[in-house]
């Protein structure tokens, strides 16, 4: 499998991913408007800041990147960025479960 096949692959898988994360998000949105749930909202927040947010952070930073070499020195902060986001989406996430 050539490289570019390989990256083509892995940024379909990546946005398919970000995709179902806002579909799962968005469900729990509504299921937090429908019953005025804080463990939905929190679900919702959660499954949001784990998909898409960093994702597309990343996606929008090596971009960047690519159009400007100059931003090398970004790449970092936006990496650490993105994990903090995931971090704190998993963080939303382990909350929402605990929550009466």
């Amino acid at each position: 499998m050539s490289s570019h096949l390989l990256s083509m692959a892995v940024l379909g898988v990546s946005l398919g991913s970000v995709v179902l994360g806002l579909v799962v998000g968005y469900q729990a949105y509504r299921g937090f408007r429908r019953n005025d749930s804080r463990s939905m909202r929190l679900l919702s927040a959660g499954l949001i800041l784990l998909t898409a947010v960093p994702f597309t952070l990343t996606f929008l930073t090596t971009l960047l990147i690519r159009l400007d070499a100059s931003l090398v020195g970004f790449r970092q902060p936006a990496f650490l960025l993105a994990q903090t986001l995931q971090f704190a989406g998993l963080a939303f996430i382990t909350y929402s479960l605990y929550q009466r």
